[in-house]
Parts: C-alpha cells; structure tokens; sequence
C-alpha cells in the first residue's frame, strides 16, 4: 500500500471518528438540557425561565390554531 491511499484511509477514519465524537458531545448535551426541563416541570414553584417559555409556547399555539381556522 503506498502512501496516498494509506493517508486517505487514515484521514476518513480521523473524519469519522471525529464526527462520531461530535455527535456523542452533543448528545449527552441535549440529554442534560432534556433532564433539567423535566425537573423544572416537576417543581412545585416554577423558575421564571420555564415561565416565560411556556407563555411563548402558547402564543405561538394560538398564533397557529388562529391561521388554521382560516
């Protein structure tokens, strides 16, 4: 095996394993996010963050149930 393919081989691997760890970073990230809003959902005394987003969540569902009735 001469030197080119070996080195194209060693970069797609590199490429892959690289992304791969990309995605598994992001992932563990969006398990966290998904963790602390269930948390936040659960509490008794709501943080004003979960407030203020669950407000804009309604105005976009009435936003959108008013244009469907259109």
């Amino acid at each position: 095996m001469n030197f080119g393919s070996a080195a194209l081989i060693g970069l797609a691997c590199g490429f892959l394993w690289g992304i791969g760890c990309s995605l598994a970073i992001l992932y563990s990230i969006f398990l966290g996010g998904y963790r602390r809003g269930v948390e936040d959902s659960l509490a008794e005394v709501k943080p004003d963050r979960y407030r203020r987003t669950l407000e804009k969540i309604e105005a976009h569902r009435t936003e959108v149930d008013a244009k469907a009735r259109k």
